[in-house]
């Protein structure tokens, strides 16, 4: 008979021990003496002027076969693509969370003007054999394009634990894929290192935000055992450079970072109970420093928010009232990212119904919007401005 190791009264107290030991590690910070605060891009020559919104087209992009379910959209521009616009990624699959999910991508074009039949980029098996560890799920895809004009995309990728002990896994477009191709190829180039410990419960979600120098800061947040932000520095070429965690700043995730000039910046956060108006946090340093700051007069709580700054220095926010929870979806715009103008509704429903995760870019001169509908599929809306001395045509 095998001899225990441990008598059985006190192996309660050993494994509370261990885990306690363990949450006191993950939340211990690395150092935050390393100078990474750059400032951010500019529009070119910002305006104050003030327009009014008219909505040109709009629809549903196309989701792939035996995939009832869709989520998390998100936009980039393709400026430099002699074909296509824009691309917008998504996750679908038989529900959230199931591990037939994976991450669709459609194209724009340019010719055509409208959208290509959807095709997946990314499935949790190939990840999982060229990280050499489990995905059971993939979730939210941000995308990001470099100054070699590459495609980067970063995918929440979870193990056992769910979304709470997700990691960030990190793909780049591979140097064979055509420009021409529909299809572009990703190739795996790791999990980002935000964790010293177990490198997990890290998520992404809103677009990044663009740096002078050609680099990025791509939003994250935490939320394991308490959620809030952090911000990680990329360089021109897609190489990660650093990390903040804004762990004074609790029960918020899923920043939507803006930038007022170079080094003042804004990040307004998704919140959680009891909290019941946006939040907002604001450096003065190029993100190397955060403090929050006064509620937004916006009732809010529980669902993801999208900000962007307009070539024309405009700001605008899309976001899902607290009144109407998640079943409608509004836009306001703004000259100074604090005062709001009235709501502009972009989608909305009956009780029950889900209009959520919008996602924002500026591309041939138009506002393109995406957003889940009805956890079914991804819409889509372009808008154009219109000088309001000119009023609507």
């Amino acid at each position: 008979m095998r001899k225990e190791w441990l008598p059985p009264s006190v192996r309660p107290v050993v494994w509370l021990s261990v885990w306690l030991l363990v949450g006191t590690l993950l939340f211990v910070q690395p150092s935050q003496d390393n100078p990474i605060g750059k400032p951010a891009a500019l529009p070119a020559s910002p305006k104050s002027t003030s327009h009014a919104w008219v909505l040109e087209a709009q629809g549903m992009i196309g989701q792939p076969a035996q995939a009832p379910a869709a989520h998390a959209s998100h936009l980039v521009d393709l400026p430099d693509h002699p074909a296509y616009a824009l691309a917008a990624f998504w996750f679908a699959g038989s529900k959230e969370a199931r591990p037939d999910v994976r991450i669709a991508m459609s194209l724009w074009s340019r010719q055509q003007q409208t959208w290509t039949a959807p095709v997946w980029v990314v499935d949790r098996q190939t990840a999982s054999a060229t990280l050499g560890k489990g995905i059971l799920h993939l979730g939210n895809p941000v995308a990001w394009v470099d100054q070699q004009h590459r495609l980067h995309l970063f995918v929440v990728g979870t193990g056992l634990g769910g979304w709470a002990a997700a990691r960030v896994l990190h793909l780049r477009q591979t140097a064979a894929s055509s420009s021409a191709a529909a299809a572009p190829a990703f190739e795996t180039v790791g999990q980002l290192p935000l964790g010293w410990l177990w490198n997990l419960s890290h998520l992404v979600r809103h677009a990044p935000l663009p740096l002078a120098d050609g680099g990025m800061v791509l939003p994250l947040h935490f939320e394991l055992g308490g959620h809030y932000p952090a911000f990680a520095w990329f360089s021109p070429e897609g190489e990660f450079q650093g990390l903040r965690r804004l762990t004074d700043v609790g029960q918020s995730l899923q920043p939507a970072p803006v930038a007022v000039d170079g080094n003042h910046w804004l990040a307004y956060l998704r919140t959680l109970a009891p909290r019941d108006k946006l939040q907002v946090v604001a450096s003065t340093d190029a993100g190397q420093h955060w403090q929050l700051q006064p509620e937004l007069n916006l009732s809010q709580q529980d669902t993801a928010v999208a900000s962007l700054r307009l070539p024309s220095g405009e700001w605008m926010m899309v976001r899902n009232p607290l009144e109407r929870v998640r079943s409608q979806l509004v836009m306001h715009h703004s000259q100074d990212g604090l005062n709001w103008s009235p709501p502009i509704t972009l989608a909305e429903g009956g009780s029950g119904s889900e209009f959520s995760y919008p996602s924002m870019r500026w591309s041939e001169d138009r506002l393109w919007l995406s957003y889940t509908h009805l956890r079914q599929g991804i819409a889509w809306q372009r808008w154009r401005a219109v000088p309001q001395d000119k009023g609507a045509p």
